[in-house]
């Protein structure tokens, strides 16, 4: 008698399993095993059998599903998501799924189905953020515009037993919320250089002084080794996420996506201070080292010399000659200057307005003046004066402004030209002198001299793609995101979905704008209306159009040719047209 035909069939498998459900069990079995029964009963296999799905097996905390349709696939998962978001405020019980949906072949094995098909589905799934979905591109390339999920871009991924790299795109199910990390648009961390987050200092003290000096020495720290090429540094937008909170190290490390986590405390009394470092493995948990250094204020530097030599050696980070010369720290050599640029910076990291810009401004000035071989705080203020000129923010001539700029770069060079900032400045300068070439050769070499400098990588993405070096823009800015984790600026994500949409990349470029209006509304529609208008979707584009004047009654044409500046005569013309037809006013 012959061998039974093998029986093939392609199909969407949606893989399911409810996040953190042994530890749910182990805290309350009865209770958890309640819940559940009621979530499968309730709303999971309800919403499968809405959308024509098989449910192939259980396994009591995750389920395996066929559909003949990758649609339904996809608008079951979501359906299943918002619902899990209801049933937990209902209910009170954390219960949250992470859903992987593949399209492949799969092999019939009566009622239980095989293949490599299956297998990438439930590595999907275990990589899925929790209540998000993550899918394969081959099921990104069905669904794009078919249905109301915006999924974004989670790269190439390395799954457990699969021998290739899979991309994959990424939803949540709280699509709108600010505070959520859209990782899927970041490129991975290198897994063959170590990674670490420098977590905020806690201050012994009610001095609110010592909040701004515990701050200013980790701002410190980060950005020195983020100037070595063999590390990798979450960047402090996200790490101070933590400020102010119990931390359980291994978690916050997982949540950053590093293997190293420096921690410490900081107390100042009168000229003295105390501050208490440590270093620990989180793949471990193993604490690797730990000081404290009882010192005077005045030895701020040499003590930010000896934590960042340490760490490096205990990291065992490669460095290369150049990199040698960057442990050192380099701000200012003046305590009193070094408090002005911190209160400059808590000015300049406050949401954008004439009245912050200036604050920092005056901050900084202060600063030069009695640190006047600082290079970073000339490259600062070039800064300033190079945002003036690009924005208008202190209604100086811009002209005039971005001579003050030139000045300050020229002086922040002269004394150091390895400073990043000064080069990241100087490509914008150029950019503004309609200098292309030059521009984009100051934001490579920005780029080179910050490698971990999330502001640096992304405004050079953004200097690059006015330069027409879009495809060549995408990567650092992906690495920024990246760098940035849980905290990236929504502006980031602007110059990103420019870059795509500029290399023709379009539905990744939506997916990026509409991540950016999400964070921050009114912002992205912009460019979503030009793209919709030159896709031949008129009404559509006149839509955003509206609502982007809803949401920014003050967006005209006439501000948006001052804030573009490309090489790219011919797009921007269209893109103007683009704008004026979707009905954008133009003063």
């Amino acid at each position: 008698m012959g061998e039974q035909p093998i029986t093939r069939r392609l199909v969407a498998i949606l893989a399911a399993d409810i996040a953190g459900y042994s530890r749910m069990v182990e805290a309350d079995e009865a209770g958890t095993i309640a819940a559940v029964q009621r979530v499968w009963n309730e709303t999971f296999n309800p919403a499968v059998a809405e959308r024509h799905g098989r449910v192939v097996k259980m396994m009591g905390d995750g389920a395996l599903v066929e559909f003949g349709s990758v649609v339904d696939a996809v608008e079951c998962a979501a359906s299943i998501q918002r619902s899990m978001g209801q049933c937990n405020v209902a209910s009170g019980r954390p219960i949250a799924f992470r859903i992987g949906i593949n399209l492949g072949d799969i092999v019939v094995d009566r009622d239980d189905i095989l293949g490599d098909g299956v297998n990438v589905a439930a590595r999907l799934e275990g990589q899925a953020p929790r209540g998000g979905i993550l899918v394969s591109d081959s099921v990104y390339a069905q669904v794009a515009g078919k249905v109301g999920v915006t999924f974004i871009d989670a790269g190439e991924l390395k799954l457990k037993n699969i021998d290739r790299s899979v991309r994959a795109w990424c939803w949540n199910a709280d699509e709108s919320a600010a505070s959520r990390p859209i990782s899927g648009f970041a490129l991975p961390l290198p897994a063959d250089k170590p990674s670490i987050a420098v977590l905020p200092f806690a201050v012994m003290g009610s001095d609110p002084d010592q909040g701004f000096f515990a701050d200013g020495l980790v701002d410190d720290i980060t950005t020195t080794l983020s100037k070595l090429s063999g590390l990798s540094v979450i960047a402090r937008h996200s790490s101070f996420v933590y400020k102010g909170r119990a931390v359980d190290v291994r978690q916050a490390a997982r949540e950053l996506g590093v293997r190293y986590v420096l921690e410490g405390s900081v107390r100042k009394a009168a000229e003295r201070m105390r501050i208490s470092t440590q270093l620990i493995d989180a793949s471990t948990g193993v604490q690797i080292w730990a000081e404290r250094f009882d010192r005077r204020v005045e030895d701020i530097f040499a003590v930010q010399d000896e934590i960042t030599l340490t760490l490096v050696t205990e990291m065992q980070v490669r460095l290369t000659e150049g990199d040698q010369a960057k442990l050192r720290y380099t701000t200012t050599t003046n305590v009193e200057a070094w408090n002005l640029w911190i209160e400059g910076l808590n000015f300049d990291r406050r949401p954008k307005s004439p009245d912050t810009h200036l604050q920092a401004r005056r901050c900084w000035e202060k600063a030069l003046a009695l640190d006047p071989s600082s290079a970073v705080l000339s490259a600062l203020l070039g800064d300033i004066h190079y945002s003036d000129a690009r924005h208008g923010w202190s209604g100086e001539d811009r002209e005039a402004a971005l001579r003050e700029a030139e000045a300050y770069v020229e002086r922040a060079l002269s004394i150091d030209p390895t400073t990043p900032d000064a080069h990241r400045v100087a490509s914008g300068i150029l950019l503004l002198r309609s200098r292309f070439d030059e521009a984009a050769e100051a934001a490579r070499r920005a780029a080179k001299l910050g490698p971990s400098l999330p502001d640096v990588l992304v405004f050079g993405g953004f200097v690059l793609t006015c330069c027409g070096h879009a495809a060549e823009a995408i990567g650092p800015i992906r690495k920024a995101l990246a760098l940035n984790g849980l905290n990236y600026h929504a502006w980031h994500l602007g110059v990103l979905g420019n870059a795509y949409r500029l290399a023709g990349r379009t539905e990744e470029a939506l997916a990026a704008f509409r991540a950016y209006h999400a964070r921050s509304p009114g912002f992205g529609l912009a460019d979503i209306a030009i793209i919709q208008e030159q896709a031949g979707h008129l009404d559509d584009a006149r839509q955003t159009a509206a609502q982007l004047i809803a949401a920014r009654p003050a967006f005209t044409v006439k501000y948006w040719l001052r804030t573009q500046f490309r090489v790219d005569t011919d797009q921007m013309a269209a893109d103007l047209a683009s704008l004026r037809a979707a009905g954008v006013p133009e003063e």
